[in-house]
C-alpha cells in the first residue's frame, strides 16, 4: 500500500556514472547543473492525487540537485497492464515505481530492466535493513529500491470506546482476545473489519501466521515451497477463525463481507460507533483524516500487532519499489537518490507516507504517531513483506479469486478448516504453474 530526509547540511557525493559531484553547496548546484542539465528522464508509478502532488515534490527536489527535467506519468492502480504495451514498442519509462516484488521479479526474468547496484548499492546498504536489499534483488543482483514502505501490524482503535470499556492497548494475543470479550460486553463490537475488499484479509492471515508460526514458516509459504495444506495453516486459520467469528464483528459476518476497508475505518467513529478495532496499516489514518470527524492520536490510537506465544513482536510491510528499465546518468542518479534518507524526508514532511530507510529523520514525520509507526517499522527485528504481493497476483492478489476469495469463503464459514485450504493449494499451484509458462 511511502518517506525521508536527512538534512543535506553536510556535503554529500554522488557517483553517477563513475562521475563524482556534490550536494550542499552554490559551487556544487552549478556542477550538478553542468552534469545532468539539458538530460530528461520519465517516472511512472501508479500514484494519483495526494500521493502524486507529494511525489512531484520529490521530484523536484531532485531537478535542483541536478539540474535534471523529470516527467511524471501516472498508470493507474494496474501498473503492469499500462507498462506492457510501452515494454512492447521499446518505450519504457526510464524509472519506474512498482507496488509488488513479484512484478519486480517478473520484470527481471523478462530481460527489461535493468541492475542498479552501481547506482544505488551503497546507499541501500547504508541506509537500509538487510531485508530491503534481499527484496530488491533477483539473481544475486540488485534490482530495486524501496522507496515507500507500510507497516501493516497495526491495530487501530477508538479511544473513547477502550476508555469506556476500561481496556488497554494489548501487549500480547491472549490480552486482546480477553480485551474483545470485555469490549464486546460493554455493548461495541471488537472488530471491524472490511471483508469485501480481500486483501484486508490476508492482511489478517498474514499477521497472524507470522506472529504464530514464525519468519522460516512465512517465508516458505510465501515462497511456495511449503503447501497451504502443510497443518500450520490450518492452525493459523482456526486462530483467525476465532478471531473472526460472527459475534465479533461490526454487522456479523454477513455484514463484514458487505463492508469495504474505508467504511469499515469510518463505521469505528461516530456518536456510536459500530466497531472498536480494526487491524490495517499505516494507511487507516488517512481514512481517519478525511472521511472522519476524528483526530488521529487523540480519538483514533493504535498498537503494535502483539505477538502470539511469547514469539518476538513481528511486522508485516508491504510498499513500493523503484526500478530502472533505462540505464541513464539521469535515471542512475535518481536511483541513488531516492535511496537516501534525504529523498524520502520530502515526502514524508508532508505526511503520509513512511519510509523503510533507517536514517530518516524520526522528526520529519508531521506528527507523532506517524513517527512511532515508522520507528517500529525500522527497528523490527522480524519484517517480512506481505506473502500475498510476493505471490502470482492471479493467486495472491486479485478480485474474485485465489486467496481474496477463498478467505471471503473460510470468514463465511469458518469450520471449514480443511477445505478452504485444499482449496489454496489448488489455487496456488495453478497461478504458479501458469507463472512459469
Amino acid at each position: 500500500m511511502r518517506r525521508t530526509t536527512k538534512g543535506v547540511v553536510a556535503l554529500v557525493v554522488l557517483l553517477t556514472s563513475g562521475v563524482a559531484f556534490t550536494f550542499g553547496s552554490a559551487a556544487a548546484s552549478v556542477h550538478r547543473a553542468k552534469r545532468l542539465d539539458g538530460q530528461k528522464l520519465e517516472v511512472a508509478a501508479v500514484w494519483n492525487g495526494t500521493e502524486e502532488a507529494n511525489f512531484e515534490y520529490v521530484l523536484s527536489a531532485f531537478e535542483k540537485q541536478t539540474g535534471a527535467a523529470t516527467a511524471f506519468t501516472s498508470t493507474g492502480d494496474d501498473i503492469a497492464a499500462a507498462l506492457e504495451p510501452r515494454l512492447a514498442r521499446g518505450d519504457a519509462p526510464d524509472v519506474a515505481i512498482l507496488p509488488q516484488p513479484g512484478l519486480l521479479k517478473d520484470f527481471v526474468e523478462r530481460g527489461v530492466l535493468e541492475p542498479v547496484e552501481v547506482a544505488a548499492g551503497k546507499e541501500v546498504d547504508a541506509n537500509y535493513a538487510p531485508i530491503w536489499r534481499e527484496l530488491g534483488t533477483i539473481n544475486e543482483q540488485l534490482y530495486g529500491v524501496w522507496y515507500k514502505a507500510a507497516n501493516k501490524s497495526l491495530v487501530w482503535y477508538n479511544a473513547r470506546v477502550f476508555s469506556d470499556a476500561g481496556v488497554k492497548p494489548a501487549t500480547t494475543f491472549e490480552q486482546l482476545t480477553n480485551d474483545m470479550k470485555t469490549l464486546s460486553e460493554s455493548g461495541v463490537p471488537p472488530l471491524s473489519v472490511g471483508g469485501s475488499d480481500g486483501w484486508t484479509l490476508t492482511d489478517i492471515f498474514e499477521n497472524l501466521y507470522l506472529a504464530q508460526e514464525g519468519p522460516a514458516a512465512y517465508d516458505q509459504l510465501a515462497s511456495h515451497r511449503m503447501q497451504w495444506t502443510d497443518p500450520s495453516v490450518s492452525d493459523t486459520l482456526r486462530t483467525m477463525g476465532r478471531l473472526m467469528m460472527s459475534s465479533n464483528l461490526a454487522g456479523g459476518t454477513s455484514g463484514t463481507l458487505q463492508t469495504n476497508f474505508s467504511t469499515s475505518v469510518q463505521n469505528m467513529f461516530g456518536t456510536q460507533p459500530k466497531g472498536a478495532m480494526n487491524i490495517e496499516g499505516d494507511f487507516v489514518a488517512g481514512v481517519v483524516s478525511g472521511d472522519t470527524t476524528a483526530k488521529v492520536g487523540r480519538d483514533a490510537k493504535f498498537f503494535p500487532f502483539p505477538p502470539i506465544n511469547a514469539r518476538r513482536r513481528s511486522v508485516v510491510t508491504g510498499g513500493d519499489v523503484a526500478v530502472m528499465f533505462n540505464d541513464t546518468p539521469a535515471a542512475r542518479a535518481l536511483m541513488k537518490f531516492l535511496a537516501s534518507p534525504a529523498s524520502a524526508e520530502v515526502w514524508a514532511r508532508r505526511g503520509g507516507y513512511i519510509s523503510a530507510n533507517k536514517n530518516v529523520k524520526l522528526s520529519a514525520y508531521p506528527d507523532k504517531t506517524t513517527s512511532r509507526i515508522a520507528r517500529d517499522l525500522v527497528t523490527s527485528r522480524t519484517v517480512r513483506f506481505d506473502m500475498s504481493d510476493q505471490q502470482p497476483s492471479a493467486f495472491g492478489a486479485t478480485t474474485g479469486q485465489g486467496e481474496w476469495k477463498l478467505l471471503q469463503d473460510f470468514v463465511s464459514n469458518p469450520t471449514d478448516v480443511e477445505g478452504v485450504t485444499q482449496q489454496l493449494e489448488s489455487a496456488a499451484t495453478q497461478a504458479y504453474s501458469a507463472q512459469k509458462r
